[in-house]
């Protein structure tokens, strides 16, 4: 075969692949290269293809409506899987596939934003939050696994004290029984794991309770707020451990805490609220914290079911009960719960200061009943024990304003001569036992408790919306009318006027300022923070009003002696 017989063989072979290429694209519902009647031709089917008298905007609706239809029916099957578990404290949602905790209302808290009960539990994407329990050590009933739930009235009833859930699975010849129990007014849910070999050789299976969340702060928080958000692990050797989430990684290794134990708990905690596992004691076990997605993460512990880790024998059941608390952070409750679990509120790096603030507002609290009159007299009782450390600074600034005018002097006579100036005032503040740092004194010691005050008001849900009077509803929240505020810069500006001024004119306008610029500041501040500075100034202001009428006494009294002594020594002389 020639050359030009080859070439055309070849050309038409290419235009033939090409047009069975172009008219599978048209039949798959792409758009022809070559002719463009073939749409047409494409409309023209469709047309003939409609029902009779339906045009073809309902044949799209029609379809619409039957992707619809099918989308509700899987929604109809999955939520078939999903049983609601409701008491007194909470409702929750439980997913039959693995016994999934997947979603909790809290009913005793509100949201953020007061129109609907905290939902802490959660499975949105983007937020997730899930407790999972399950198997591990082989392909034995785990947190995917389908359990068949038993039925039952999973509401708790007016009288009724406990509802029961049981769910069980069997896979591979293992049986995993799942039972939790519901208790009135209770945030711990009893979860007990029954496991049972049904082969004929020992097995080697081990319970593993895990927490998975995103690693989102809590919908609504305020960019004041800073409190922790992440896992947590507790044990008997190392006591309270927090787990950064940007440390985590995928093969667990990313943060040391202790993992093997026979004690303790693992948790997952965020502002006012936290879920822990709490495991029986004794077992040996190991904590876990890993990143299990692109942003999800977990916090789980691998629990030996047999003493000493022996291994499961052919149909022997073995049984464990563990705790979940799923909750507030109220102090009270936490303690109940679990040794330690009352560590998870977040007091920042002033703990050793702010818990025994708290403790001594509980006790206020049992008393008054309100939080409000409760940091009015805890702020009674800092005073009165900072008193003395008070009165010396009080004492100081009364000395300080006595010789202010003859410092003024001093700086204008020795103006150009700064070492002379400052040799000076040395030697005026030894021979009249002046302390020029000693009006601070009183607010450096307040800054602490100031500080460790701001983070019981932030960490303590038993403060969150807890009011004091008429416009003051939640303490833990800023005045929503700026009052407090106002009234604090009020009495800064007031003592600011008490005080001796300083003889920088420039230090005199800073110092005039602060007040606003605190007041500004306080806006975004608790309100019963704010309460608690209003009272301290208060108290303050009284303090230094009667230190100067002493002080004005005293002097008054050194100017009468001085006077007297004068004449005295002129006759003594003429003697």
């Amino acid at each position: 075969m020639d050359v030009k017989k080859r070439t055309t063989l070849i050309i038409i072979l290419l235009i033939a692949l090409f047009m069975l290429w172009d008219n599978w694209v048209v039949y798959n519902g792409g758009s022809s290269l070559v002719f463009t009647y073939r749409n047409a031709d494409k409309k023209e089917e469709a047309k003939t293809a409609e029902p009779a008298g339906l045009p073809m905007e309902k044949v799209t609706k029609a379809n619409e409506a039957a992707e619809e239809a099918k989308r509700e029916e899987a929604r109809r099957k999955a939520a078939a899987d999903v049983i609601t578990v409701q008491t007194d404290v909470f409702k929750l949602s439980i997913n039959a596939n693995g016994g999934v905790f997947q979603n909790l209302e809290l009913l005793k808290y509100p949201d953020n934003d007061f129109q609907k009960d905290m939902v802490l539990f959660e499975n949105n994407p983007p937020r997730v939050y899930l407790a999972q329990t399950g198997l591990s050590g082989g392909l034995y009933p785990n947190h995917a696994t389908h359990f068949n739930i038993h039925p039952g009235n999973f509401t708790m009833a007016e009288g009724q004290d406990e509802v029961k859930v049981v769910m069980d699975a069997v896979q591979n010849g293992v049986r995993l029984v799942k039972t939790l129990t519901f208790k009135r007014g209770d945030y711990v849910v009893g979860v007990n794991h029954q496991i049972t070999n049904l082969t004929g050789e020992p097995i080697n299976a081990k319970l593993y309770m895990q927490l998975v969340r995103d690693s989102s702060r809590p919908e609504g928080q305020s960019r004041f707020i800073s409190t922790f958000t992440g896992p947590a692990v507790y044990s008997g050797e190392e006591k309270f451990q927090k787990l950064k989430f940007d440390n985590l990684t995928a093969d667990g290794t990313g943060e040391k805490f202790v993992r093997d134990t026979k004690n303790g708990w693992i948790a997952m905690v965020q502002h006012y609220f936290v879920s822990a596992f709490i495991p029986t004691e004794g077992l040996n076990r190991e904590n876990y914290a890993k990143k299990l997605g692109e942003d999800l993460f977990c916090v789980g512990t691998e629990l030996q079911v047999t003493e000493g880790g022996a291994m499961i024998q052919p149909h022997q059941t073995v049984s464990n009960d563990t705790g979940l608390y799923m909750g507030p952070q109220d102090t009270k409750l936490l303690d109940k719960a679990a040794p330690g679990l009352d560590l998870v509120k977040d007091y920042g790096f002033l703990t050793v200061l702010a818990r025994p603030i708290f403790w001594l507002m509980n006790r206020i609290y049992d008393e008054v009943g309100n939080w409000g009159w409760t940091i009015v007299i805890l702020t009674i009782l800092i005073k009165l024990v900072l008193s003395p450390l008070s009165h010396m600074g009080y004492k100081s600034m009364a000395r300080m304003r006595k010789f202010t005018p003859v410092i003024q002097r001093m700086k204008e006579r020795y103006k150009d001569d700064p070492q002379t100036m400052k040799t000076e005032m040395i030697s005026l503040y030894k021979r009249e036992k002046i302390n020029p740092a000693g009006g601070c004194l009183p607010m450096i010691v307040q800054i602490p408790v100031f500080l460790s005050l701001y983070w019981v008001l932030l960490a303590s849900i038993e403060i969150r919306n807890a009011p004091w009077l008429a416009w003051i509803q939640n303490l833990a929240a800023p005045d929503p009318w700026y009052i407090l505020p106002v009234i604090m810069a009020g009495t800064m500006f007031l003592q600011q006027k008490m005080s001796p001024p300083p003889p920088d004119p420039t230090q005199a306008k800073i110092m005039m300022f602060l007040p606003i610029a605190f007041s500004i500041t306080f806006f975004f501040f608790p309100a019963g923070l704010v309460l608690y500075w209003i009272v301290n100034n208060i108290l303050s202001i009284g303090h230094h009003y009667y230190i100067n009428k002493q002080a004005d006494k005293v002097i008054a009294a050194e100017q009468a002696a001085a006077s007297q002594a004068k004449p005295v020594t002129a006759k003594t002389k003429r003697r």
